[in-house]
Formats: C-alpha cells, structure tokens, sequence
C-alpha cells in the first residue's frame, strides 16, 4: 500500500520568522500578532505558514546553531500575556526599555536586557502564584527532561561570561553531577528564571498553535540535521557526538569541495557516533523529534542527505577538503520515528548535489522535497530546479529561503544575458518577486511557498540572512502593521486561486 504525502493537494504558504512579525516591544513575539497573521492566511485562504527554528539563538542571532534542540527561543515570550494572567506585576512597560515598534531591524542585546528584566519579574512574582499553578509548572518540567539540563547549561554559562562549555573549570566541563549538585542548590533561583521561561514560552506557543489549528492552518518549523557543538545537547550527551570529554571535536562536519567552494564548507558542528545512537534505539533523536511535533504540524528537515550519509572530516582540520563519506543509518531512525508519530510530516531539505541514495531514501517514506526557482535559470536545460524539470506534485517549490537574496536582488543582480534568457521563455515585468511567484504557482508541485518580503517587493535591504557571513543577519522584522501588507497578502491568495491552491 502506498504511502500518502502529508502535502496531498494544491496549497499557498508564507515564509516569515516570528521575530519579523510586527508588534513586541523588540521583535514578534508569541503574542496578538502571531494570532494576527494565522487571522489573515486563514481569511484569504493559505493554509501553510513556515518559520525558521524556534530555538534559541547563538551569538550572532542564529536560530541554526542554537545551545539547545529542545528550548524555546526567549525574545518571544509575550509581556501582555505574562501581565493579563498576574505572572508578572508592572505598572508601566516603559520601565522595561525602549520599545522597536517602527524600525525594520532589530538589537539582540535590546533582545536579550528585555529577556533578563521579564526573567527577574517571573522570579519576583512566582511565590504569589497559585499552588495550582507551581503544580502545572512541576508536573511540566518533570515532563520535559530536557528543561534541567538546558537551565543548567545556561546558568552556568552566564556564571563563567559565555564561554564555551571546554572553556569551564573541569568539574563544570566534564558535567560532574557530585559536584553540581550543590552548585545546583545555591543557583536555584537562577535555574528557577529559566525554567519558568520555557514554561511560560512553551504554554504560550500552544496556544498559538491550537488557535492555527481552529483556523487550518498548519505550522511548517525547521529542524537543523546537526547541532552547536556549545549546547546543552552536545556537553549533557558526550558520547552520542564525535568529541572527546574535553570538548576538542574527534570529527566534525561539513561538505566537501563542489561549484560553490574550493575548500568546501567546514562548519565545526561534532558528527555524530551513530552507532551510540543505534544501540540506545535512536533514543536522543526520537525524543528530539517527538518535541518538535509538539509544537509543528510538519517539519522541514534541515541538511536530509546527512541521514543517507555525511561528510566526516578530522577535528583538527582547517577546511572540509579532506574527508570521507560516511553512511548514516537514516533509514532506520525515520522508520522508528515513524511508528513513534504513525506517519512521517517531514519536508526534506534535498538542495545542492543530491546523490541516488538521498534520493532513494526520501522516496521510500515519499518525503517532498524542495525546489528554488532563483537556482533555476542557469541556461543548463536539464537544471533540476526548471519548472518543465520538476516532475510530479510531491514538491514545495519556493521562490527563495531565508538563505537566499530576496527576488528583487536577485533579479537586479543578474547579467544581462539570464535575463535575456529569462524574458525569452517567460514573461517577466517590472515586478519579478510577482514574475518568480506566478512561475512558481503554475507549476505541478503540492505546495508553493513565498517568502513574507516576495510578497511586499523588496530588496536585500531586507534580506535574512546571507550564509558565510555573521553580520547583520536574522535581523530584519516587518516595521508596519499586518494590515498595512493586506493588499499584498490578498494578491498572493488571488493569484493562487487563479491555479487551485487557495482554500475559498
């Protein structure tokens, strides 16, 4: 019996972070205007909204190399929300720094001082709270094993300036539980702030999550393959990552040379030792993966061909040139995973130079996989990410990622000759966000996807992020009301209805 795509017909969806969501006194929160935006999909009928990880950041705002798998990003935690049900008591929010509310960038440390003044209110105001409520907060972190870990981990980071767990002093380093027990207890309140932010993040995204579903919209998050050698995951879980007590990496990840890169891309992350993973029945990933369906309908699997195989490259060395190709056993974590969630809702990441291997293992769970049409008009005819190239409908094709140009730049960035090319065989105006979109629509593929700033024009000015880079990136956010983009968002929806995708 054939196996169903989770993506079973034609449908619209929308790229946008919820940092880019307008309102919060820094970025989108987990708040009115997350609820804002499910509101206007649902009213003119697109049925998708996908974001990037939800985690935590690193230190330049990285959602991708984030100190835990499992933990919610705090900047979105909702200050009205905390106030309206007496978690924290304040007379005037002004008191808690300056607002962001018409800027289309935003400050990770604004981010994080907000983060530290909402932490110390919970703290103040968590004795007063009902028993009932510090039951619910019990029984939850019991819930999540994951929580002691993360709070601890960040706790001590703090303590020793954000150095990198190696750096620590070795009873810290090598996580000696003797020891941090008492450390533990004179830490409590600390520990106590971060818990309680976790709690009150994962209390407030479910609510957001249920109020998409009462409205069909479903909820695309994003799942790196490997995770920040500086994480909870990595210094709680040793011997499940290529790297030794120390924290020096035995192996690390990568890809080797192609098109792109001459050296390839060394990214420093520890590979993992599968065969830990194998005889502990996938236990770490399974519940990594069972967290995430607690928050998303379907996950976009950052990075798919690394559970097919990986490119492994010794620790100490200086570029991803010299490495080997290692299988992965992805094929029996997916079906685990599988028969854990009776059905597979994942997205697989398939972009670059993909081998039959990956492509064998996606079709055997019948995975779509991606296609981005700005890779498409290189003037190679057999170019798989051509629209008359994408062949059947178990695809989300996208203009672009958070990864790319925005359409605009992309087109302004072009010679001469592709856009001839492109004129040629399509037709191209003055708008080409709206040329790409419309391209994009009219293919076979299940479901299409646009980015939030495709949809309003603009250029790289808003731009997300550009890889190889740390500067100036998962900054930008929508400095307008949602209201104001409603001309946009209805074209989108027309446009799409013109081709079978809407939901009227």
């Amino acid at each position: 019996m054939p196996i169903e795509s989770i993506i079973a017909r034609k449908s619209l969806g929308v790229l946008m972070h919820p940092t880019c969501i307008p309102g919060g006194r820094v970025c989108g929160t987990f708040g009115r205007g997350a609820k804002e935006w499910i509101k206007k999909l649902h009213k003119h009928g697109i049925e998708y909204w996908q974001f990037l990880p939800l985690t935590p950041t690193d230190s330049t705002g990285s959602p991708y190399s984030s100190p835990s798998s499992f933990a919610l990003n705090p900047w979105f935690l909702d200050i009205d929300d905390l106030i309206e049900k007496g978690f924290i008591l304040i007379s005037n929010q002004e008191t808690l720094g300056p607002t962001n509310q018409n800027k289309d960038h935003f400050d990770f440390d604004i981010a994080d001082d907000l983060t530290k003044k909402l932490g110390l209110l919970l703290l103040q105001g968590w004795s007063s709270q009902s028993e009932e409520r510090k039951n619910n907060f019990n029984k939850w972190v019991s819930r999540n094993s994951w929580v002691e870990d993360y709070a601890t981990f960040v706790v001590i980071r703090e303590e020793f300036n954000m150095l990198p767990w190696w750096e620590w002093p070795q009873e810290f380093k090598l996580k000696n539980n003797k020891f941090l027990k008492s450390w533990i207890k004179r830490k409590s309140e600390e520990i106590l702030i971060k818990k309680l932010i976790q709690w009150h993040l994962d209390e407030q995204w479910i609510v957001i999550k249920n109020f998409a579903k009462s409205r069909n919209i479903k909820l695309i998050g994003d799942l790196p393959f490997y995770v920040s050698r500086d994480s909870a995951d990595v210094w709680s879980n040793k011997s499940l990552f290529s790297i030794f007590k120390n924290g020096d990496l035995i192996f690390q990840s990568g890809v080797p040379p192609d098109y792109f890169s001459s050296t390839g891309q060394l990214w420093g992350t520890p590979t993992y030792f599968w065969s830990k993973h194998k005889r502990t029945n996938f236990e770490w990933w399974r519940k990594r993966f069972q967290r995430q369906f607690e928050l998303v309908d379907i996950l976009r699997f950052d990075h798919f061909r690394g559970l097919a195989g990986y490119w492994r490259v010794n620790g100490s060395s200086k570029s991803a040139i010299i490495g080997k190709w290692i299988n992965s056993p992805g094929r029996s974590l997916l079906k685990k995973v599988k028969k854990d969630l009776g059905r597979l809702p994942i997205i697989a990441e398939d972009l670059g130079v993909i081998t039959a291997d990956v492509e064998k293992l996606r079709k055997n769970f019948e995975l779509p996989g991606m296609k981005i049409l700005q890779f498409a008009f290189d003037g190679n005819q057999d170019n798989p990410y051509l629209p008359k190239n994408i062949e059947g409908k178990n695809w989300v094709v996208y203009t672009g990622t958070h990864d790319n140009s925005t359409s605009v730049s992309w087109w302004n960035y072009l010679d001469y000759e592709s856009k001839k090319r492109i004129k040629d065989e399509y037709k191209f105006s003055e708008n080409p966000s709206w040329d790409l979109i419309e391209i994009g629509m009219k293919t076979n593929a299940n479901l299409f996807i646009a980015p939030l700033q495709d949809l309003l024009s603009l250029d790289d000015s808003s731009r997300l992020n550009k890889p190889g880079t740390t500067k100036n990136n998962w900054k930008w956010k929508l400095n307008r009301p949602l209201d104001e983009i409603e001309d946009n968002v209805r074209m989108f929806s027309e446009l799409g209805n013109n081709f079978g995708r809407t939901l009227k």
